[in-house]
């Protein structure tokens, strides 16, 4: 899988992934091995959401009081 295979996911659907692999988690027959794997997943998963609420709030910061976004090089 190359960077060109994977395509920017939304935030929910991020967590339905998430959700999907703690369900997997659950799974009693699920290997040892392959629950560190999935917990590589997830762990990687919750990474992207955070990085992607952090540029949400960031821009939320940055709006002024009409309601305008402004860009980090607007401001002074």
């Amino acid at each position: 899988m190359g960077k060109s295979e994977q395509k920017e996911s939304s935030l929910e659907e991020t967590f339905q992934e998430i959700e999907e692999i703690i369900e997997k988690m659950q799974n009693r027959e699920v290997t040892l091995e392959d629950s560190f794997a999935l917990y590589e997943q997830g762990i990687r998963k919750l990474k992207l959401c955070n990085e992607k609420i952090d540029s949400v709030e960031k821009k939320m910061l940055l709006l002024n009081e009409q309601g305008e976004l402004e860009t980090f090089g607007e401001l002074e």
